[in-house]
């Protein structure tokens, strides 16, 4: 809004001119979610606390310990994350860019999703929300309809193709078979966070870590003169999303300073839903997608846990880990909370690097 506000009367007061930079939009962004976050956070957590008297249920077949250590807590503070993001990026963001609102349509979308199977639980005071087909098929319309609405805004050449990294130049023409693929890369981030949301504060740092690597990565495919550079296909107006980017990552700040252990709030499936359902769309929209599975390689390894313990035990009676998603299997096998978390963290952050390192090995 100040980008559309301001930059019109730059030639007038040549000081608003510094609002036509992304870099000064992108710390505005990140500062006032920050803001937001830490104002709104107290008044928000009382709220919840005043509704849900008996936290968020816990899963009676989790680890033992979290029945008691967790009780009592309140879910559903992803609403305080998506407040952050969706104030700071209204304020700083060229409200005209399409990207920007396809992004805001599904972390939204993926977030009311979230909050009625959050509301659901705490309701009927059970572990069990929505059901899980009826949450995928929501899942998936709003991913069509964010994938469909993308691919007519990206330039011709690039809308229907999967860019390989490593590779310059390499396109795969995948025609409409890419809206699936953009699918399984949205609602497969959202929900591989969902997955990874089981301890306190383990899955909201690797999520600003990805945000963070995907503000970079967003500015730079959205500058012509970069994208030459580093020989990346470049996509007109997607640097806009790095505001969106950096809405997040002070989003999250903000609410990791809630959410640290002992935690005074979950985010629920209201918060984690919708930050893999947005990052995911980023991918799309940058032409990032198989780049995501390594920075977001965290996400993935946690969702592999938990399709090969299902599987194993399916067909063979056995379970490969002591309990799934992976974070449960070491706590199970004795670490300390607060070292599963800080190992993950160092885990999210090599394999950031590790992505960002394929924009310039090519």
């Amino acid at each position: 809004m100040l980008f559309n506000l301001l930059v019109p009367l730059a030639d007038e007061f040549s000081v608003l001119n510094i609002f036509r930079y992304l870099t000064f939009r992108t710390g505005g962004a990140v500062l006032t979610a920050l803001l937001v976050s830490f104002l709104c956070g107290p008044v928000v957590i009382r709220w919840l606390r005043s509704r849900q008297k008996a936290g968020q249920p816990i899963r009676d077949d989790g680890p033992e310990q979290h029945i008691v250590a967790k009780a009592g807590t309140p879910t559903m503070g992803g609403f305080l994350i998506l407040l952050a993001i969706s104030i700071a990026t209204l304020l700083w963001a060229d409200l005209t860019n399409g990207y920007v609102w396809s992004i805001l349509l599904v972390t939204l979308g993926f977030g009311l999703v979230g909050f009625a199977d959050d509301y659901l639980k705490v309701s009927h005071h059970s572990s069990r929300g929505l059901p899980g087909k009826l949450k995928l098929a929501i899942e998936i319309l709003i991913a069509v309809t964010a994938t469909v609405w993308i691919m007519r805004m990206l330039p011709e050449a690039l809308s229907d193709n999967l860019a390989v990294p490593f590779f310059k130049d390499v396109l795969v023409g995948l025609g409409w078979f890419f809206v699936p693929l953009a699918i399984v890369v949205i609602v497969g981030a959202s929900n591989a966070v969902n997955l990874t949301d089981g301890l306190d504060g383990l899955a909201i740092v690797p999520v600003m870590i990805a945000a963070a690597s995907f503000a970079l990565i967003s500015y730079l495919v959205g500058n012509a003169v970069f994208a030459n550079y580093l020989q990346i296909h470049f996509v007109s107006g997607a640097g806009e999303l790095a505001v969106f980017c950096g809405a997040l990552v002070g989003a999250g700040l903000g609410f990791l300073w809630f959410n640290a252990p002992p935690a005074m709030v979950f985010m629920g499936d209201t918060g984690s839903l919708a930050l893999g359902g947005g990052l995911g769309a980023i991918a799309v929209v940058t032409k990032h997608e198989l780049v995501l599975a390594i920075i977001g390689g965290l996400f993935v390894v946690e969702t592999v846990s938990v399709i090969v313990q299902v599987a194993s035990f399916k067909l063979t009676g056995r379970r490969v880990f002591r309990m799934a998603p992976l974070h449960h299997h070491y706590e199970q096998k004795g670490w300390a909370e607060p070292t599963i978390v800080i190992r993950f963290w160092i885990i999210a952050v090599i394999l950031a690097l590790a992505g960002l390192a394929t924009l310039k090995l090519r």
